[in-house]
């Protein structure tokens, strides 16, 4: 998916990505500076991809009892600013200017409630698999166009896993990181 084109409008939305409006959301501190990006990884059930349960869990939409596993996700509200299928479609379900439920319970560089200073990322997947070329795709051709508006991201990029290592464990072992950095830092690489 080629990503050229892609460009933030004022009020906090990605051009090119599939709109959503998750309710799991609100303001930001006063005079807080957007200045890390945090990686995810999500897949409703755990492996699935052809489904769109994680756009209704967004949504606060999804239908806990079509699977066991979703019980621990009933009245439980999160979001995310984007979400990444396995096809490199980017979705956005939050303003940037807004604050996504995304981090939890975090901390970066001594600085806690990450999600006042963050963006999220989730990518359609498990912390145990590896992504597709065209999520890296398309994750680093968001990253860019972020670290453009927003310079202080720039060697704050981290995955939850960092910021909450005693709860989370994503984006996972199949992340591959210097892939990904490379593709970010590299000013020849645009995908």
């Amino acid at each position: 998916m080629a990503m050229t084109g892609l460009k933030l409008t004022a009020d906090g939305w990605i051009n090119i990505a599939t709109k959503y409006h998750s309710p799991n959301y609100n303001d930001r501190p006063e005079n807080t500076t957007i200045s890390l990006l945090v990686i995810h990884c999500i897949s409703l059930p755990e492996g699935c991809y052809d489904n769109d349960n994680v756009e209704y869990f967004f949504l606060n939409k999804l239908d806990c009892s079509q699977n066991s596993s979703f019980q621990t996700l009933q009245n439980m509200r999160v979001s995310s600013h984007f979400y990444i299928k396995r096809d490199g479609e980017i979705l956005q379900f939050v303003s940037i200017n807004k604050r996504a439920w995304h981090a939890g319970l975090s901390e970066y560089k001594g600085q806690t409630n990450c999600n006042d200073f963050s963006i999220g990322i989730e990518l359609q997947g498990t912390d145990k698999t590896s992504f597709t070329d065209e999520q890296y795709q398309s994750i680093a051709s968001l990253s860019k166009a972020l670290i453009y508006v927003y310079p202080q991201i720039k060697g704050n990029v981290v995955g939850h896993q960092d910021i909450a290592p005693n709860r989370k464990t994503d984006p996972g072992v199949g992340f591959d990181w210097r892939r990904f950095m490379t593709s970010v830092l590299d000013p020849e690489n645009d995908n």
